[in-house]
């Protein structure tokens, strides 16, 4: 990916691990941490409904990001945070949301959660967001004003970050 220069050193070596390891390490840190200082266990029939709508939640969270994978694909573009677009997508998932794959990835991160009953996975991933929010999204938004200037500029005024 490529990254300011003038980036500090963290943030450069951050921004070369793929954003869906991020979630990965920081769920496995969040487990790590519920694992080390047990938090309160729901009652056996709230695990059940926290199961259901754990995988409730994955599915969805599947079905969005790999909707909008399909649609990256198609146009034969990159995924890859930083590196120059050669596509503009804005159907689909793209309609409702700039970022439906990261969208997903924290949905697929709370499915986890519940499904598995845990709860301290959820500070990693409120750090995850915000590293999102504030470090790779601004990182691919100047990428794509840079390459569909206007188009992307009308898109970004009509269509919320997140939702």
């Amino acid at each position: 990916m490529a990254t300011s220069p003038s980036a500090p050193l963290p943030l450069r070596l951050l921004l070369r691990i793929p954003v869906p390891w991020v979630f990965v390490l920081a769920y496995l840190a969040g487990a790590g941490w519920q694992r080390l200082l047990p938090l309160a266990t729901p009652a056996p029939r709230d695990r059940r409904a926290l199961a259901i709508a754990g995988i409730l939640l994955w599915t969805l969270a599947v079905t969005l990001a790999g909707w909008a994978l399909v649609l990256f694909r198609r146009r034969r573009t990159t995924t890859t945070p930083g590196e120059i677009s050669r596509a503009f997508v804005a159907a689909g998932p793209y309609r409702l949301s700039r970022n439906p794959m990261y969208l997903g990835l924290v949905l697929a991160y709370l499915g986890e959660m519940f499904f598995l009953a845990q709860l301290a996975p959820l500070l990693p991933l409120l750090l995850v967001i915000a590293y999102l929010q504030w470090v790779v999204i601004p990182l691919e938004e100047s990428r794509l004003s840079a390459a569909f200037a206007a188009p992307y500029a009308q898109y970004a005024a009509r269509v919320r970050r997140w939702l």
